[in-house]
């Protein structure tokens, strides 16, 4: 299964993985499951590390790096994805449903999006 995570949960999943419930931990280690982090999410973070790093204290080139170990996927951010959903305002999640992947997410605001294949938790 081919996984996009959220922003929050891609830095969770390096600095605070108790937030994250063992059965969403399961499929983030699973082996059998591709794991992608967003070059968006990248951006996000340099956006808030830049502007206020006591309240992003994790900079981007550290989020690289863990990826990069941990072995998730790079996805980029392409024409598709824009034209996938242009309904939506919440850009990885245009991204999950163009490129056919389950979206995990804590973001309660998703609540609104009824999208197959995304995991709210």
């Amino acid at each position: 299964m081919n996984i996009l995570l959220d922003t929050h949960v891609l830095i969770w999943c390096f600095f605070s993985a108790k937030k994250i419930p063992d059965d969403i931990k399961e499929m983030i280690t699973d082996p059998e499951n591709n794991i992608f982090y967003s070059v968006l999410s990248v951006w996000e973070i340099a956006l808030k590390h830049g502007k206020r790093p006591d309240q992003m204290p994790v900079a981007p080139e550290r989020i690289i790096k863990e990826c990069r170990r941990t072995g998730f996927m790079q996805l980029s951010f392409c024409n598709d994805h824009v034209l996938a959903e242009s309904g939506l305002d919440r850009m990885l999640l245009s991204q999950a449903i163009s490129e056919n992947m389950v979206f995990i997410t804590n973001d309660l605001k998703m609540k609104a999006y009824d999208v197959p294949r995304m995991i709210l938790f």
